[in-house]
């Protein structure tokens, strides 16, 4: 008899389609489920430059000993540099983390600890955080087993495919000072739609007036617009609004998947404050994962720290990104010739959309076409190859047709 009395966790929707795409044995199944970049043969290379730089680590290197918290100083410095500029890096306290997932959890983790601090000070503060949806779909747990009170609103408006300002609006009239806010930086997942500068504006001013903290989640950046481009929104809320949390990966933009490599950015209103947060962020790593792995973070540290290597790597994620926008702008022609009204897909970003897509329409792709997506609709453009564009888009109208949702041409 064992003393574990636990209820068994229902398998995770998503990674549960991992095992069932492996098994089926059609030829020409498509994969557009799991979010990882793909070429036009399918497969998810190691880029040129990354393997420049394990070789030179494997000559160079001088010691696997322990980082310590923060973890590899040089790789929080170089990403800091790059994406926020080197007066905004200034300003950071920086810890490496377990890719994106880690930041995100090591950031609520900060959230519910500065709560109880201000609790005890008197201040009425909560340790909330408010979370437009749709979102990725691990956002939502990763925040309840930190502990934090999630506040949900709807924030894409659906059926003109954008960005809702007057729903976030409406949701940070209801936000306490102090409480933060969940903003995707690019690349929204699972939808692909990003505010427009104006809306990125405004939500800036929003946070500022209402002494919001927003955690930004970084995670696609040089995917979507291009690698500045990718960066701006953080970086206006960098420069609005005195506090702030950004995670950061570097997963998809360096192809770095299985080695977790991410960091956690800290703005705070002054210096006292930034050093504080920055311990105590480091205490919550202690106590959790004690110091996060070097492998991946030395092999961007090396990247981005020499020139013709870190051109060499913005050419590769270059090329990423012309795909992803070439793959768009195909399946939305594609799906006008099939009588579907997705032009919208072709003026989103990043790896992502949602398809307005019943479960049996989703069922029936897969199991009728051997087509995989997430039970929600999303799809990875990524996982789609130019030669099947045609048949996805035809396989998608005859699902369409079948469940009677068919978007009006």
């Amino acid at each position: 008899m064992s003393n574990f009395s636990l209820p068994a966790c229902p398998a995770d929707p998503l990674l549960s389609l991992i095992g069932a795409f492996r098994e089926d044995a059609r030829p020409g199944k498509i994969d557009l489920s799991v979010g990882v970049f793909r070429d036009e043969n399918g497969q998810t290379p190691v880029m040129h430059a990354v393997k420049q730089a394990e070789a030179r680590l494997v000559a160079q290197q001088p010691t696997k000993t322990y980082l310590g918290p923060l973890g590899n100083v040089e790789f929080t410095q170089g990403v800091a540099g790059m994406a926020f500029g080197s007066a905004r890096a200034r300003r950071l306290a920086a810890l490496q983390t377990p890719g994106g997932t880690g930041a995100l959890r090591v950031a609520a983790d900060l959230l519910v600890r500065n709560a109880a601090s201000r609790a005890r000070t008197g201040s009425e503060r909560h340790g909330r955080i408010w979370v437009g949806l749709p979102t990725w779909s691990n956002h939502v747990p990763v925040f309840a087993a930190a502990g934090l009170e999630i506040r949900s609103y709807r924030a894409i408006d659906t059926e003109t495919q954008r960005f809702d300002l007057d729903a976030f609006g409406a949701a940070m009239e209801q936000a306490d000072p102090g409480d933060a806010v969940l903003l995707q930086g690019c690349c929204h997942n699972p939808t692909g739609i990003d505010p427009d500068d104006g809306q990125w504006a405004r939500i800036a001013e929003l946070l500022r007036d209402k002494d919001l903290v927003p955690l930004i989640d970084l995670a696609y950046q040089g995917l979507g617009r291009g690698i500045e481009e990718d960066a701006l929104a953080a970086c206006l809320l960098l420069d609005t609004v005195p506090d702030a949390l950004i995670a950061y990966s570097c997963n998809k933009n360096f192809g770095l998947y299985r080695e977790r490599v991410g960091a956690l950015f800290i703005q705070a209103g002054d210096e006292a404050a930034r050093v504080a947060a920055s311990s105590n962020a480091a205490d919550l790593v202690r106590a959790n994962y004690s110091m996060p792995p070097d492998h991946g973070a030395a092999v961007v540290a090396t990247i981005l720290g020499d020139a013709a290597l870190a051109s060499a790597w913005y050419d590769e994620l270059e090329a990423m990104r012309t795909r992803l926008v070439a793959t768009r702008r195909a399946l939305a022609d594609a799906a006008c010739a099939q009588g579907l009204a997705l032009d919208s897909i072709a003026h989103q970003q990043g790896m992502f959309a949602q398809l307005a897509l019943p479960p049996e329409a989703i069922a029936d792709l897969r199991e009728n076409h051997a087509i995989y997506m997430a039970p929600d609709g999303r799809i990875n453009l990524a996982g789609l190859a130019m030669s099947d564009v045609e048949r996805f888009a035809s396989a998608l109208a005859r699902s369409f047709a079948r469940t009677a949702h068919a978007p009006a041409p």
